[in-house]
């Protein structure tokens, strides 16, 4: 949004980080919800994926494309939905059944395209908690995938500007 115009830059770095540390705690509190689980887990394939997305068939370009798709059709709705001719910005029902409607929003874009990927569609998804992965102390982990790292983060950011600039290239016209 903010390559649109439509938020400010000085506050896009504020809100990555908030993002990633809220990742961050999630993933801790996951992690102590699974707490037993870890040391009787042998698969560190498995401990890995309760933080972070993993590709059903690891190919880089095919899994970027994918993230990108799905960032896209989460940005793309979302925008749709909270247009100014669909809700009055601020009003009770904006407020009230919005969160409804981008939870739907999320579980069909998973639904529909969580299976190449996991469908990170937020960069902070994969990213707090994977950094969360890689300092907990997790008996046999094995790696957080770092070489892969980029593809959750920069395939949703890239789906995002997209749809951010076609959202207003369609509607805004």
């Amino acid at each position: 949004l903010a390559a649109t115009g439509a938020f400010p830059w000085a506050q896009v770095p504020a809100y990555i980080v908030a993002q990633v540390i809220g990742g961050f705690i999630g993933a801790v509190i996951v992690w102590l919800a699974y707490f037993p689980h870890w040391s009787v887990t042998p698969e560190p394939e498995r401990k890995l994926a309760v933080f972070s997305t993993t590709p059903a068939i690891r190919k880089p370009a095919p899994n970027f494309i994918s993230e990108v798709i799905g960032s896209f059709a989460l940005v793309l709705a979302i925008l749709a939905v909270f247009s100014p001719g669909n809700f009055v910005p601020g009003s009770d029902l904006a407020k009230g059944f919005g969160p409804v409607l981008v939870g739907a929003i999320v579980w069909a874009i998973g639904l529909s395209l969580g299976g190449p990927t996991g469908y990170a569609i937020n960069p902070a998804r994969d990213l707090g908690p994977r950094l969360a992965h890689a300092v907990l102390p997790i008996p046999g982990k094995g790696t957080s995938d770092w070489a892969y790292s980029w593809i959750p983060i920069f395939g949703p950011i890239a789906g995002g500007v997209i749809a951010a600039f076609s959202y207003k290239l369609i509607w805004k016209s």
